[in-house]
């Protein structure tokens, strides 16, 4: 299976299904759904084929396919996956359909057409395969472009309150990235030989002042992306008004694109400049998450908060990717992993509560878990590993972030680690208030209240609920594929793992 063109196929099918989905009939949007999802999970198991034809301790990128698109440019569709691309990749392929099916009903209190949400859905597992799949620096900033443009109709469109806004607010602060992108892919382009392969612009040398200025263009779209402190605040804005289903994607996946182009172009593109920019990115990396955890904690909007979460947990990943050792950058991939998974379950029952609630204010609850206890145990354990409780995935993540960035930069590791005191706060605080305590009269006259999870809904979360605890025990499946790559990446900036001391190692041979 080694020579099947599985990342162009799995780039193109969403694609198709979306058109199968967004031409069936209006009057009939159960058989939208099911076709959608029915589509979601043939690319699941294209995707589980991939991991398992993926050779970890073979070459670095693999399933390498190029084809020409623009000879006079150099501009080619070149796929090909490393262990970093290809962990995003499964993820995408386990969110979508479990956002699917939790998106069931998402569109029908909205008066546009439900097939087409669907459709939209599937287009933006298009485009998001497409960005983590592709070779090609020109191709990378299409799909980055390109990728928008669905979120934005979902938020705009099916969204709640200020949908519009925040749709705009998103896509226009994206929008300012890319042109950052843009400039820099063009002057990569000019002193790169009029290429846009990634592998032949790795080998090109650059001058120092000439690749730190690319490396900004490059960087502020990817801290815009993903985003760090001071990017953000469009985050909050987007997360709170898109549907719960899309939120999950956004904050879930889309967010990931920033740290992934991080890892995948400046880092191995820009290496000098990367060494030059580390102790600023650090700093903006520390401060996201103090500052972010900050205005978690005085939040009243359940999205809202999981939005300001996510703010905080990118700065730890962006810590790790700018420690520059082996264990912190393995740390900060496999956040970016287990991020989307229990930020995408958090996302996606904190949007079943509000659903049931027809409101998302905090203060509009209290107690609920006396009328909803499964539902609010699922929320409860969302929120441990969203704060990083052992046992869980987020918690290897962060302990290998963490003991990487103390090696060699004590003082960030330390300030860092305010922020896991800080996400218990936040994390506690919006459970008690939320689900414990005394009931508020106000849920029992309300009839969505009375409903506990579903059969559909327990199939949603049970996976999630799954994989966050295998994870968080025996993540080894998942590291194996990383470290080579992120050991790659390490060798492409010149930087190693610091020795351990003489005393380190005597106590350890004792």
């Amino acid at each position: 299976m080694s020579n099947f063109p599985f990342l162009s196929v799995l780039t193109v099918a969403p694609l198709v299904g979306a058109l199968v989905v967004a031409f069936l009939p209006r009057r009939r949007p159960e058989l939208a759904k099911q076709v959608a999802f029915a589509w979601s999970l043939l690319v699941l198991v294209l995707s589980v084929v991939m991991w398992v034809s993926f050779n970890a301790g073979g070459d670095r990128f693999q399933f390498r396919e190029s084809y020409t698109w623009i000879p006079n440019w150099g501009v080619s569709f070149t796929f090909a996956a490393d262990g970093i691309a290809l962990v995003m990749l499964m993820l995408i392929a386990v969110l979508v359909p479990l956002v699917i099916l939790a998106s069931w009903h998402d569109a029908e209190s909205s008066k546009r057409s439900i097939p087409v949400y669907f459709a939209l859905l599937l287009i933006l597992e298009s485009t998001m395969i497409g960005v983590f799949a592709a070779a090609d620096v020109f191709l990378f900033y299409v799909f980055f472009e390109v990728m928008l443009v669905p979120m934005y109709f979902l938020i705009g469109s099916y969204g709640g309150h200020q949908r519009q806004y925040a749709a705009v607010k998103f896509f226009l602060y994206s929008l300012v990235g890319g042109l950052f992108m843009l400039a820099a892919v063009i002057g990569l382009w000019v002193v790169g030989g009029k290429t846009f392969d990634w592998q032949a612009l790795s080998q090109v040398d650059i001058s120092t002042g000439t690749e730190r200025w690319l490396f900004l263009g490059f960087f502020l779209a990817f801290a815009i992306k993903a985003p760090f402190f001071p990017f953000h605040t469009w985050l909050p804005d987007a997360g709170g008004a898109a549907p719960a289903g899309a939120a999950a994607l956004l904050v879930g996946v889309l967010d990931k694109v920033g740290t992934f182009g991080i890892l995948r172009y400046c880092l191995p593109l820009f290496p000098e400049a990367s060494k030059w920019f580390a102790p600023w990115a650090l700093a903006l990396g520390v401060i996201g998450i103090i500052y972010a955890a900050l205005l978690a904690v005085g939040q009243n909007d359940l999205k809202r908060l999981v939005s300001y979460t996510s703010i905080a947990h990118f700065g730890f990943i962006g810590v790790g990717i700018f420690a520059f050792t082996s264990q912190a950058g393995t740390g900060a991939v496999l956040y970016m992993l287990n991020h989307g998974l229990a930020t995408g379950l958090l996302f996606l029952v904190v949007g079943m509560l509000v659903a049931r609630r027809g409101s998302a204010l905090i203060s509009d609850f209290g107690g609920a878990g006396k009328m909803v206890p499964v539902l609010a145990g699922v929320l409860f354990f969302a929120g441990l590993a969203s704060l990083a409780l052992p046992g869980t995935a987020p918690f290897i993540s962060e302990f290998l972030v963490l003991i990487g960035t103390f090696t060699v930069n004590k003082p960030v590791a330390v300030i860092a680690t305010l922020g896991i005191i800080l996400a218990a706060a936040y994390v506690l605080w919006m459970v008690q208030r939320t689900t414990q305590g005394t009931l508020n009269p106000a849920l029992t006259e309300v009839d969505g209240m009375r409903r506990d999870l579903n059969l559909r809904e327990k199939v949603v979360v049970a996976p999630l609920i799954a994989l966050i605890v295998l994870l968080g025990f025996y993540p080894k499946p998942v590291t194996d594929v990383i470290n080579p790559a992120v050991q790659a990446t390490m060798d492409d900036i010149g930087r190693t793992d610091p020795a351990p001391s003489v005393g380190t190692v005597q106590e350890a041979a004792k």
